[in-house]
């Protein structure tokens, strides 16, 4: 049996994922179910997972103790990968992706383009998002 901590992350994980298609669909006015299945955009599910996984080791455990410390220090240490290298990542892409369009466009290569994925990381906004969710879970499971 997976215990209530382990269970919490995996709702919250799952509920910010659950929720990407209709932010997207609010943003673009198009409802794309397969958003569900992307590792970027709002709300970010790596910091609902860390956010309720950290709360969960709080309470259980205690803010004293050495696995809160762990769980909070990887927390912050994972939502800082996913907004910083991984969203320079995704803005890679985004530049890659213009430039063999505009280099098919003009018939001037030889390759096969295959478009890069641009949503890899996330921004500060979708990170305060995905805290929200981990929060709320957290809350509803504990």
């Amino acid at each position: 049996m997976v215990h209530r901590i382990g269970l919490a992350a995996l709702a919250a994980g799952l509920a910010a994922q659950v929720l990407k298609p209709f932010v997207d669909a609010l943003r673009t006015r198009r409802f794309n179910p397969l958003r569900i299945l992307d590792t970027g955009g709002m709300p970010s599910s790596h910091t609902a997972v860390v956010t309720a996984l950290t709360i969960g080791v709080g309470v259980y455990q205690g803010v004293a103790s050495p696995l809160f410390a762990v769980s909070l220090i990887m927390g912050l240490y994972f939502v800082f990968e996913a907004t910083g290298l991984r969203q320079e990542v995704g803005n890679q892409a985004r530049v890659l992706n213009e430039i063999m369009e505009r280099l098919t466009v003009r018939h001037e290569h030889r390759v096969e383009p295959e478009e890069l994925r641009e949503l890899i990381g996330h921004t500060w906004i979708e990170v305060v998002a995905g805290l929200a969710v981990g929060g709320i879970v957290a809350v509803l499971m504990y």
